[in-house]
C-alpha cells in the first residue's frame, strides 16, 4: 500500500532499494494501526494505491482498537467504534480538551465533544482564563456542575504541633446549601496516629460552625450554636494548646474541649486548604474531617499564630500568597459582568470560572454557532449506522456509507 512516498508492506519493483542481504521480501501478516509523527493514517481510506492486499482474517475487534471506553462492532468486511459521550474519531481518540484551549494552567473540562470549559487557577478569570484578577477577599463557589470545588492552597503552616490560634471572617452566599455540610479550611493527612489520623478542620453543618482536630488518639469536636443569619459577616476565633481546644463564634460564649487519649501533638505536613480541597473527594480525607461540599461565600482576614507571644500572620510563603487555587473570584465581583452570551445563552459563574450555558440548537464559547443535525450534540442524534458519515442537507441529512454497507442509514450489509 502506498501513502505518497511511504510504502507499507513492500516496495514497488521500480523503486531503488539498497539490497544489503539479498532478496527483499514483503511483509506477511496484518497491520492494524498506522501512525506517522503522531498522525493516524487510515490504511484503506487514505491509501493512494496498492496490490495484493485483502482483509485480515482476524476480526479487528479482537484487538480492542476503540479507546476511552468505545465499543467495537464488526462484520466480515468492516468495523467501527461506538464512542461514549464527549469522545469522537474513528478510534474514539479525540475529545474537546485534547488540544487544550485553556491558558495559565487552567483545568480543562469537556462540556461537549467540541466545547470545553476552563476552570481558572488562582488569579485568573475569563472564558479561557487569560484575564488577570486581583484577589484580596476570595470568593468560593462550592462544588460546580462538573464535580470540582473552588479552593486555595497555602504552604504548610510551621510549628503548629503543640499550639495554634486562628482568626478569620466569612460571609455566606444567600442560599441554604451554604450552611448544610461545607468545608471552611483543612490540613492533615491519613496514616498517622494510634486511633485515627492527625488533622485540623473547620466547617459548617446544619447552620452551625464545627471545629474538629485529632492528635492521633481520637477526634475532639466543638459545635457552635446556630449562626445568627441577620449578621452580614461572621467572626471565628479558635485555638488549641496541647490537648485543650477552644472555639468562639460571633458573640456566642467561648466553648472548650479536651481531646481523648494521651497524645498532645498535631503532626500534619500537608498544605493548608481554604474553601475546598484540590481533589475534593470526602473519602480521601481522614475520618472525622469530612464535609460533603466546599465553602460557598467569601472568606477573608485569615490569620494564624503558633505562639502566644507572636503576632498573627496570614498563611502562605511569602505571607498571604497561595501556592495554588481553582475557581476563586474576588468577593462582590461578578465575572459574568464581562461576558455576554448570545442567542439566549445563560452565563454561569463559579468563582473566577465563567462559561455560557447555551440553549438547544446553539454551541460555542458564546453560543454563537448553530448545531447541525449531524453534530454529536444534536438531539435527537442522526441515525447513520455502521460507521456511516452524516452529511447535512437543506431539508435533513443523508448517510454516506463505507464500503460494504448500504441502505438509507447504512444498516444493510
Amino acid at each position: 500500500i502506498t501513502f505518497g512516498s511511504i510504502f507499507l508492506g513492500n516496495v514497488p519493483v521500480h523503486a531503488e532499494v539498497h539490497r544489503c542481504a539479498g532478496q527483499i521480501h514483503g511483509y506477511k501478516g496484518c497491520v492494524r494501526d498506522f501512525q506517522v509523527n503522531n498522525k493516524e493514517l487510515f490504511i484503506i481510506d487514505e491509501a493512494l494505491g496498492g496490490r495484493n492486499v485483502e482483509n485480515c482474517n482476524v476480526p479487528i475487534c479482537d484487538y480492542n482498537p476503540c479507546r476511552n471506553g468505545g465499543t467495537c462492532t464488526s462484520d466480515a468486511e468492516n468495523w467501527f467504534c461506538e464512542c461514549p459521550k464527549l469522545y469522537s474519531g474513528k478510534l474514539c481518540q479525540f475529545m474537546a480538551c485534547d488540544e487544550n484551549p485553556c491558558g495559565n494552567g487552567a483545568t480543562c473540562f469537556p462540556k461537549s465533544k467540541q466545547d470545553a470549559v476552563c476552570l481558572c487557577p488562582y488569579g485568573r478569570s475569563g472564558i479561557l482564563c487569560k484575564d488577570a484578577i486581583n484577589i484580596s477577599q476570595p470568593s468560593f463557589s462550592g462544588t460546580d456542575v462538573f464535580g470540582y470545588t473552588s479552593f486555595l492552597a497555602y504552604s504548610t503552616i510551621p510549628d503548629i504541633t503543640f499550639y495554634y490560634e486562628f482568626r478569620l471572617k466569612f460571609q455566606l452566599v444567600n442560599h441554604r446549601s451554604a450552611l448544610q455540610d461545607n468545608l471552611i479550611f483543612f490540613t492533615g493527612q491519613k496514616g498517622h496516629g494510634l486511633n485515627g489520623d492527625d488533622f485540623l478542620v473547620l466547617g459548617l453543618r446544619n447552620g452551625r460552625v464545627v471545629y474538629s482536630y485529632n492528635l492521633g488518639s481520637g477526634t475532639a469536636s466543638i459545635i457552635s450554636k446556630p449562626l445568627d443569619l441577620t449578621l452580614r459577616i461572621h467572626v471565628i476565633y479558635l485555638g488549641r494548646s496541647l490537648q485543650k481546644g477552644w472555639l468562639k463564634v460571633d458573640d456566642q460564649k467561648n466553648k472548650t474541649v479536651t481531646s481523648p487519649g494521651g497524645l498532645v501533638g498535631l503532626n500534619v505536613f500537608s498544605q493548608f486548604y481554604l474553601g475546598g480541597y484540590r481533589e475534593y473527594t470526602p473519602e480521601l480525607l481522614p475520618r472525622g474531617s469530612r464535609f460533603k461540599n466546599s465553602f460557598q461565600g467569601c472568606v477573608f482576614d485569615v490569620q494564624v499564630r503558633t505562639d502566644k507571644n507572636q503576632e498573627f500572620k496570614t498563611p502562605g510563603t511569602p505571607e498571604g500568597h497561595p501556592s495554588a487555587g481553582r475557581s476563586v473570584g474576588q468577593c462582590k465581583d461578578s465575572p459574568c459582568s464581562l461576558i455576554k452570551c448570545r442567542n439566549g445563552g445563560k452565563c454561569i459563574e463559579s468563582g473566577s470560572t465563567v462559561y455560557c450555558d447555551c440553549l438547544t440548537g446553539w454551541k460555542g464559547a458564546f453560543c454563537t454557532e448553530t448545531i447541525s443535525i449531524c453534530d454529536p450534540e444534536h438531539d435527537p442524534p442522526h441515525l447513520c449506522k455502521q460507521g456511516g458519515t452524516c452529511v447535512p442537507l437543506p431539508n435533513g441529512y443523508t448517510c454516506h456509507c463505507p464500503l460494504g454497507r448500504a441502505g438509507n442509514y447504512c444498516e444493510q450489509g
